[in-house]
């Protein structure tokens, strides 16, 4: 292969060119730190980076515009986290497992309530300690909601509507929730009954691993206009919950794992990486794998349906609120593909778009937005760490034009897992964090360390280039106050 080299198109984005099998150049968004580190971890004695995550995911038949990738790029399986990549089914674009991943809908739902930073700055104890024993987190967790076989099915096809249905909630949550918290395309006969048997009791948990649920206060408001339409004031207290679609997701990757290596070999489909298999999107095999991916996002909607209902419920224990005094600021995803329609070389074209780690972030004016977020585009949540900052922002017009309406989510690891356990002492961390004003409870020490603020990048970097390169505005920034983690 060709070496990978980057050419720099301005102060925020640089092109990987096109060569080789590439089918469309890569495009990266982010600053001179974060490409110098992109390529000191893409050094040419490493196989896994995710440079060449991004070229393998440009060489992907159908693939559209351009193999992108956003500030927060780091590796992934298959495409890189922070990869997006639009397909379209009429050129033989494919669905590929590597651009969804296991946790299928993994995203961060936030709620804001009428309370502010003082209301709570004495009791962030108590409050954390009821969350801690309130949400069901951590490896193997079960939630309250017990399912039947029959059961899990109307959860795969209705999504948040099922655990509205049995009082979770309110039915404005659905305005408030990408896709109104339900999918259309999903027969929960395209979902293996192992996938179905690991989730009869997972339905309403955290889980565990990069997942948290985090009380934040606004530190600052960079929008003015974008925050009146959010609801959002200084010092107000929201909470962000960032889970997926558990156990269920997971097994839907491994079970499709085989079924898409069978159906790359049988399409004559190059497979560079074992989770980049795939299938055309108007095979049979590609049929059925879109179908499970969307009954795991309707799971990942009522599970985190459920959790916020479970959060209102601990917060009107604490405080005295109405359940209904606590709104759904917005609820958007992650870990998807999804049906979109987008402007391609001037023409509107019906796209199947995967976002590896990367956020819907689509700007003004699109009909999917909530009538009160039209106007300025919808939100995004950007996760720090549990002690840094994270990010609220918004969608924009440029962002529409150039990464089909996506964004960053999170500040991107810098560090593997195994290597922050040995860099990292969960203990110590938890008892450093006290000290910065920041109660956190979580349900394993060696969790805690992989999830340290050391082994991420540093979220103001992350946050400023998608700011600066046009593609995401900044609407508030976020400061922790309580974290409760799997």
């Amino acid at each position: 292969m060709a070496e990978l080299e980057l050419k720099k198109i301005s102060d925020y984005v640089w092109e990987l060119p096109k060569q080789g099998e590439m089918r469309v150049p890569g495009r990266i968004y982010g600053d001179q730190r974060i490409i110098d580190h992109l390529l000191k971890e893409s050094g040419a004695a490493k196989e896994w980076n995710a440079l060449l995550q991004v070229h393998n995911v440009a060489c992907l038949p159908g693939i559209v515009k351009a193999s992108l990738a956003m500030p927060d790029i780091h590796p992934g399986y298959g495409f890189p986290i922070g990869g997006v990549g639009a397909f379209d089914p009429k050129e033989g674009g494919v669905i590929a497992m590597g651009g969804i991943g296991f946790d299928i809908n993994c995203g961060v739902r936030t709620l804001r309530t009428p309370l502010k930073r003082h209301d709570i700055e004495a009791r962030k104890e108590q409050l954390a300690d009821r969350l801690f024993r309130e949400i069901p987190a951590g490896l193997g967790s079960t939630g309250e909601l017990k399912l039947s076989m029959k059961e899990i099915d109307q959860v795969l096809m209705q999504g948040a509507e099922f655990a509205l249905a049995r009082g979770y909630g309110f039915p404005e949550d659905l305005e408030y929730t990408e896709e109104r918290g339900r999918i259309a395309g999903c027969d929960p006969g395209t979902v293996s009954d192992q996938a179905k048997e690991r989730q009869f009791k997972q339905v309403g948990t955290l889980g565990s691993g990069n997942h948290y649920l985090e009380v934040q206060y606004v530190e600052e408001i960079y929008d003015e206009v974008a925050a009146r339409a959010y609801g959002l004031e200084k010092d107000q207290v929201l909470v962000a919950i960032h889970c997926g679609s558990r156990a269920l997701g997971h097994q839907i990757g491994q079970d499709y794992l085989q079924e898409l290596e069978r159906a790359s070999k049988k399409y004559g489909i190059p497979i560079r990486e074992r989770e980049l298999v795939c299938a055309p999107i108007e095979s049979p095999e590609g049929e059925r794998y879109i179908s499970a991916v969307n009954c795991g996002i309707n799971c990942a909607f009522a599970n985190r349906q459920t959790l916020a209902h479970l959060v209102r419920k601990t917060f009107a224990a604490v405080f005295g609120l109405k359940l209904e005094e606590i709104k759904l600021l917005y609820d958007v995803g992650h870990n998807t593909a999804k049906f979109e329609v987008h402007e391609v070389d001037g023409s509107r074209k019906r796209l199947l778009v995967h976002r590896k780690g990367s956020t819907r972030a689509f700007g003004p004016g699109r009909e999917e937005n909530p009538p009160k977020y039209r106007d300025v585009g919808h939100p995004i949540f950007i996760g720090g760490t549990m002690g840094t900052s994270s990010y609220i922002m918004r969608g924009t017009e440029k962002g529409l034009r150039e990464t089909f309406g996506s964004g960053i989510h999170g500040a991107g690891r810098e560090m593997s897992r195994e290597k922050a356990k040995k860099q990292f002492r969960g203990e110590q961390l938890r008892e450093e964090l006290k000290r910065q004003g920041i109660i956190v409870r979580g349900h394993s020490l060696a969790g805690l360390a992989e999830e340290a603020p050391g082994a991420y990048k540093d979220i103001e970097v992350v946050a400023a280039a998608a700011h600066n390169s046009g593609i995401n505005q900044k609407v508030a920034r976020l400061r922790p106050m309580a974290v409760v983690k799997g």
